[in-house]
């Protein structure tokens, strides 16, 4: 696995003559960059793969979209500010490049109080510590088995009704609260069966509307202190005084989207987060990319595996109702039953008949595409490709839906029907 990332940055860099390219413009692309600039390192450009990073600066520099860097570049050396480890190599690779590095090295001497940042120290220290924890588990090779992100599900429930919401809540009929025994519970298996998470995400639905959402975040971090939390609201809720209060000393963060009216209580909730000094970012919704239908493509398996290549999601694993799942999308499409009931989609965490350990090596080391994937039009992180892709491209986010959304609904008599249409997508 890390045998294209090359740890001995600093040296290596240094005077030479191809230009330097950070990958991805992120929060913490702005601390390696400093980094650079404190190690005598010239960086060039950043590059990313979502186009419309590309009109604008970041920290002052030029932003390429990464298929038209050949035609700028057609040779340089990266250094890789993603978690998207192995995303970005394979899309550079692609394009004729096999010079990369992480930006660990760097790093681990760098001292956040000691530079400026576009968003706050404490933040910042956050984002960094995921982003080395990925890096370190990256360049420990395949013997290590770890997740970048985990995604928690807490409740279906949410105060908004967005049409095309990715996680798909637009479908369900009735909401609910997952039971934050279950959830620690599944938590703690998976920890066992795995060497390290980089950060847990809680989300719904809205998070908050789950009354045990400040109970859940606790114990996700009294069980993982090493880990970041990060809690991705929508402005609907301001949390109460006890809420934030419990969360002094631990690695808890909100990550905010701002819905213009539809967030009606965003400046409450970021005055509650000043008061308690909780980190958080803000930031609006400009736009969507379209991923949230469900149809089925029929595609063949070469198709599909191009589909998960593609996708941009593919390693945001979701716990969901005590099953572990590789994406958001393929969990809340088997938790509605609008796709057909099959193993090879998840790991259930509670099995009494199946290797728990040897299910998770599959569904994170061995899964090439997953049968849910023909169910879903694609994720890729360029929306202006066709590629893996049969979605609109970008969208208007937050469009609310006047109702609750039609789908087909696969019923347990048809589950047996198709178990050997379906078998051939099994993951061995």
């Amino acid at each position: 696995m890390s045998e294209k990332l090359k740890y001995n940055s600093i040296q290596e860099l240094k005077g030479v003559s191809l230009p330097v390219i950070i990958v991805a413009a992120v929060g913490e692309s702005e601390a390696v960059l400093n980094a650079c600039k404190n190690n005598q390192i010239d960086v060039t450009a950043f590059c990313d793969s979502i186009k419309g990073k590309s009109e604008n600066l970041f920290c002052g520099i030029p932003v390429i979209h990464t298929p038209s860097l050949p035609e700028s570049f057609p040779k340089a050396k990266f250094i890789i500010a993603s978690q998207h480890i192995q995303d970005c190599i394979e899309q550079l690779t692609a394009l004729g490049y096999d010079d990369f590095y992480s930006p660990l090295e760097l790093l681990e001497s760098y001292e956040v109080k000691k530079n400026q940042h576009l968003i706050s120290e404490s933040y910042m220290e956050a984002r960094l510590s995921v982003c080395k924890n990925s890096h370190k588990m990256y360049l420990a090779g395949k013997e290590k088995t770890y997740m970048r992100s985990l995604d928690v599900m807490i409740t279906t429930r949410c105060g908004m009704k967005c049409e095309s919401c990715s996680n798909l809540m637009q479908y369900y009929k009735q909401h609910k609260n997952f039971d934050h025994e279950k959830i620690l519970d599944s938590i703690d298996i998976i920890r066992k069966n795995v060497d390290f998470i980089s950060e847990f995400r809680l989300i719904g639905g809205e998070p908050l509307m789950n009354k045990e959402w400040a109970k859940i975040a606790n114990g996700v971090s009294e069980r993982n202190p090493e880990c970041e939390i990060f809690i991705y609201s929508n402005g609907t809720i301001a949390p109460k005084d006890e809420q934030l209060e419990s969360f002094y000393g631990k690695k808890i963060n909100f990550i905010i989207t701002d819905y213009g009216k539809l967030s009606r209580n965003l400046t409450k909730l970021h005055d509650q987060l000043n008061k308690h000094n909780i980190n958080y970012v803000s930031t609006p919704a400009t736009y969507w990319v379209d991923c949230s239908s469900i149809k089925h493509h029929k595609r063949s398996p070469s198709a599909l595996k191009e589909v998960f290549k593609q996708c941009c999601v593919k390693y945001l694993y979701t716990l969901l109702h005590g099953k572990l799942y590789r994406c958001p999308f393929i969990a809340n499409a088997a938790n509605l039953n609008a796709i057909p009931d099959n193993p090879a989609n998840y790991v259930d965490l509670f099995s009494k008949t199946k290797d728990t350990n040897q299910e998770i090596q599959r569904l994170i080391k061995v899964a090439k595409f997953f049968p849910g994937c023909d169910f879903c039009v694609g994720r890729p992180y360029d929306a202006t490709s066709k590629v893996g892709y049969d979605g609109k491209g970008t969208i208007e986010a937050g469009i609310q839906a006047p109702a609750i959304l039609p789908y087909k609904e696969y019923t347990l008599s048809l589950h047996y029907n198709l178990k050997k249409i379906i078998s051939h997508y099994r993951i061995k």
